[in-house]
C-alpha cells in the first residue's frame, strides 16, 4: 500500500541521496545493456532532482559490458581452429577498460534526452589513501550539485592496485557496494539505496516460500538467522557485499535501504516513505520489534483459537454469543463514553459530516447490536451442517459438509458497529478474526473488543479476535497469505483498491456505493416519494443510500416529480444533474454520473425507458443495489433480472440492502463480486466446505474391485 511507514519517517528529511546500482540490475541475463531498465532509472534520478534532491549514482557493470565486448571482439577475430582450444578468461582489468566508456556514454546519452547533465568520477580505493584527494573529492561533488549535474561514481577497476579487483577484498573498499557506503560517509548523505535484484534482504533464499522479507534489519534478531547465497550472477557483489556496505554505512549515521532496482519507481517510493525493501538504520534495535514476526503470531493465535471454537458444542458456541450481547448492554455507559470521546476528537480535527455520522453510535444502537446478536445466537448452527450425501459404492458414504474459512481480516473505516457485527458473525462462523479500525475510531474500536473478548470463554481464548492497532502491520498482515484465509475491507473506494493490489489473499468487498433508484412512467409517485426520501435520508452515509435518481422522461415537469425534489430539497439535500436534468430544471451539473456522495446529496436524470436506465445502471453504477418504483409488473420483471447488481428491489427502498434487514443477523459487510459469496454477506458467506468419507476398509486398486453406485442419500 502506498502508505509512508513510520520506522520510514525519517525520509522526509532527506535531501543527499547516493543511489548504487548493481550490475544484476544494469544487465540482462545475456550480459548485454538493460536498456529499459536504465531508462527507467534515469527518468527516477531526473524526478528527484525536479523535486530538490542531489542525487550521486555509483554504477557498476563496466566489467560486464566490457566483457561482453571483448567476447564478441574475440570470436570475430578467431578461426575454426581458435574456436576449439580452450578458451581463457578474459581479464578483468582489460574488461573495466573497454565497458567503462560504452557504460558512461550510455548514462550520458539518456540523461541528456532527460534534459539533465551528467558526470564521470572513475576512482581507486588507493586515492582514499591521500586526504587532500578526499578534501577535492568533496569540492568537487559540492560543485556538481550546486549546478544540479549528477555525479556518477565508478571503481576504476582497469587501474585497481588489486591484483584481482574482482575477487580482492582487501583495501579501504573493495568494490562498488563499498564505495558506496565509503562515499555516503564522506560526502554526508541522508540516504543510501543499494538496488538488487530482488526485493531486499530475505531471512533465507528469496525462492523459497517459508523466505520473508527483512523490512528493518535489527542485528541482535537478525544475524544468526541469515544465510547468504551464492555471489551477484554477473557482478562480483551480491547481497553478501550489500549488507556488508548498509552495516559501515548505517553505523556511521547514514540511512541504508537495499531495494529492487527491477521494481517500477522504487527509488522514489523509498524517499516517499513506503515499507518497500530492507532498511538498515543505527537505531532500529531500539525500535520495537519487527511487526513481521508479531503480526505471525497474532494471525496463528486466532486460528489456533478458531479451532478451540469449532470443537465446542452449539449450544456452547450460542452462549458465547449470549453472554457478548449481554456484556455489550452492562457496559454501554463505557462504550457511548470512549465513542462520544472519539467524535469529538473527528469534529476538532475538521473531519468531513460523512465521516463523523459513521463514527457515532447514536442512541439504541448498542441495544439493537446486541438484538442483532441474539438473532443471530438463535439462527441454526451453520457449522458441520450435511450439504449433501453420496452413495459412493456399497458402505462407502461421502459427505459434503459445511466449515468455517479459517481466520479473517477486516479492514474497515469510521464505524465502530462494524467490529461487533464482525466479532459475532466471526464466532457464529467458528472463524478467527483479526481486526484493523480507522485511526478515529481508537477508543470506540478498543473499548469494544475488550468487552467481547472478556466474553469469551477460556477454553478458546481472548486471541481469537486480534486487534491490530498500527496501520504499519497491515502491509505485513497483508503478506500471510499462508495463515490468512480472507480480507475483508470496509470502507473507501481508495481503501478497497489499496488493498485489492497489496496482497495475494482473497479480497471480498465492493469499492463503491453507487445505487440507483428508477421512478418509471407508471410509478406511484407517492411510494415513490415515500422510497427516495427513506433512500437518501435514512442514512446518507450509508454504502447502500441512493445517489442517483433516474426518472422517465414522461415525468418531466409534473406536478408529482416536482414535489419530491422539493422536499429533497426542504430535507437539505444538494441536488445535481445530469446533461438532460440540468437543462429542463435549472440544476447545477454533475461532475460525474459515477459518484458515491455518501452525504445530503445526489445527482437526478432523465431516461427513455427502462432499457435506458438499466443501461444507464450497467454504465454507471457500482453492482451494489438498485430499485425500480412502477406498477407494471412487466416492466418491473425486466428491471429485475437485467440489472446486475449484488441486490435489485422492486417497490422498496435500496436501504434494505443489510444483513441484519435480510435477516442474515448481522453482515461482515457487502459484496459486488460474483465469486465466493454476493450482496450482504452473513454466516454462510464465512463457510466453505468439506468432503468427509465413512468407508469400510475400500481401496481404489485401478477401480478394479469397486462397483460405484454413486446415489444420492438423504441429509438425515
Amino acid at each position: 500500500m502506498a502508505t509512508a511507514d513510520r520506522t520510514r519517517s525519517f525520509m522526509k528529511d532527506v535531501k543527499r541521496v547516493i543511489v548504487k546500482v548493481g550490475t544484476a540490475v544494469v544487465t540482462r541475463h545475456d550480459g548485454r545493456l538493460a536498456l529499459g531498465r536504465l531508462g527507467a532509472l534515469c527518468e527516477q534520478v531526473k524526478e528527484l532532482n525536479t523535486l530538490g534532491y542531489e542525487v550521486i549514482m555509483v554504477t557498476s557493470g563496466a566489467v560486464g559490458v566490457g566483457r561482453q565486448r571483448l567476447k564478441y571482439r574475440k570470436l570475430v577475430n578467431s578461426s575454426f581452429a581458435d574456436l576449439q582450444k580452450p578458451q581463457m578468461e578474459l581479464d578483468g582489468k582489460a574488461c573495466a577498460a573497454v565497458g567503462q566508456s560504452g557504460l558512461m556514454a550510455l548514462y550520458d546519452m539518456l540523461f541528456t534526452q532527460l534534459d539533465v547533465s551528467s558526470s564521470q568520477l572513475l576512482v581507486t580505493d588507493s586515492d582514499f589513501e591521500n586526504p587532500n584527494f578526499r578534501e577535492r573529492l568533496r569540492e568537487t561533488v559540492e560543485s556538481l550539485l550546486d549546478l544540479k549535474v549528477v555525479p556518477v561514481f565508478n571503481e576504476n577497476d582497469a587501474i585497481s592496485t588489486r591484483k584481482a579487483p574482482y575477487e580482492d577484498s582487501s583495501g579501504i573498499f573493495w568494490d562498488n557496494d563499498s564505495l558506496a557506503g565509503l562515499l555516503a560517509i564522506e560526502l554526508k548523505a541522508d540516504l543510501l539505496v543499494l538496488l538488487s535484484d530482488v526485493d531486499g534482504l530475505y531471512s533465507g533464499p528469496p525462492s523459497e516460500p517459508q523466505s520473508k522479507i527483512i523490512h528493518t534489519y535489527i542485528k541482535e534478531k537478525h544475524h544468526n538467522e541469515i544465510t547468504f547465497g551464492d555471489k551477484s550472477r554477473v557482478g562480483r557483489g551480491g547481497m553478501t557485499a550489500k549488507v556488508k556496505a548498509a552495516f559501515v554505512a548505517s553505523n556511521s549515521g547514514t540511512p541504508v535501504v537495499i531495494t529492487s532496482g527491477f521494481a517500477s519507481q522504487s527509488i522514489v517510493r523509498v524517499l516517499q516513505g513506503e515499507k518497500i525493501g530492507t532498511l538498515f538504520h543505527k537505531d532500529a534495535s531500539l525500535w520495537e520489534p519487527s511487526k513481521d514476526v508479531s503480526a505471525r503470531e497474532m494471525a496463528v493465535a486466532a486460528r489456533e483459537c478458531s479451532r478451540r471454537l469449532q470443537n465446542l458444542s452449539s449450544d456452547e458456541r450460542k452462549k458465547i454469543l449470549l453472554d457478548v450481547a449481554d456484556a455489550l448492554e452492562a457496559n454501554e455507559d463505557l462504550i457511548r463514553a470512549e465513542n462520544e470521546a472519539d467524535v469529538l476528537a473527528a469534529q476538532d480535527a475538521g473531519y468531513e459530516k460523512s465521516l463523523v455520522a459513521r463514527l457515532t453510535l447514536k442512541p439504541g444502537k448498542i441495544a439493537s447490536l446486541a438484538k442483532s446478536i441474539r438473532t443471530l445466537a438463535n439462527m441454526e448452527d451453520p457449522i458441520n451442517q450435511i450439504l449433501k450425501r453420496i452413495e459412493v459404492a456399497e458402505n462407502l458414504v461421502l459427505e459434503k459438509t459445511s466449515c468455517p474459512l479459517g481466520v479473517l481480516l477486516i479492514v474497515f473505516e469510521s464505524r465502530p458497529d462494524a467490529l461487533v457485527q464482525i466479532a459475532s458473525l466471526a464466532i457464529r462462523s467458528g472463524n478467527g478474526l483479526l481486526l484493523k479500525g480507522g485511526k478515529e475510531a481508537m477508543r470506540s474500536n478498543t473499548i469494544l473488543h475488550k468487552v467481547i473478548t472478556d466474553a469469551l470463554p477460556d477454553n478458546v481464548g481472548k486471541r481469537l479476535i486480534g486487534l491490530v492497532t498500527s496501520r504499519d502491520e497491515i502491509a505485513d498482515l497483508l503478506k500471510l497469505d499462508d495463515v490468512i484465509d480472507l480480507v475483508i475491507p470496509r470502507g473507501s473506494n481508495k481503501l478497497v483498491s489499496q488493498i485489492k493490489a497489496s496482497t495475494k489473499i482473497p479480497v471480498l468487498g465492493h469499492a463503491d456505493g453507487v445505487c440507483h433508484v428508477y421512478i418509471d412512467k407508471s410509478a406511484d409517485m407517492d411510494i415513490a416519494k415515500r422510497i427516495v426520501m427513506d433512500a437518501k435520508l435514512d442514512y446518507p452515509a450509508a454504502c447502500n443510500a441512493m445517489e442517483t435518481l433516474l426518472v422517465h422522461k414522461d415525468l418531466i415537469k409534473s406536478a408529482s416529480l416536482d414535489d419530491v425534489l422539493i422536499s429533497l430539497k426542504t430535507e437539505g439535500v444538494s441536488i445535481y444533474g445530469g446533461p438532460v436534468a440540468h437543462e429542463v430544471l435549472s440544476i447545477p451539473k454533475a461532475d460525474s454520473f459515477h459518484i458515491e456522495y455518501s452525504s445530503m446529496a445526489c445527482t437526478v436524470e432523465f431516461v427513455d425507458d427502462v432499457q435506458s436506465a438499466i443501461d444507464h445502471i450497467h454504465r454507471y453504477g457500482s453492482a451494489h443495489t438498485d430499485c425500480i418504483v412502477t406498477t407494471d409488473s412487466k416492466v418491473a420483471e425486466t428491471f429485475l433480472r437485467q440489472v446486475d447488481s449484488a441486490a435489485v428491489f422492486h417497490n422498496a427502498s435500496t436501504r434494505f440492502s443489510d444483513g441484519a434487514r435480510f435477516g442474515l443477523g448481522a453482515e461482515v459487510g457487502i459484496s459486488t463480486g460474483r465469486i465466493h459469496a454476493r450482496g450482504p454477506v452473513g454466516v454462510e458467506g464465512l463457510l466453505t466446505t468439506r468432503w468427509i468419507m465413512r468407508g469400510s476398509g475400500q481401496v481404489v486398486n485401478g477401480d478394479k474391485d469397486v462397483a460405484y453406485t454413486h446415489k444420492n442419500l438423504s441429509l438425515q
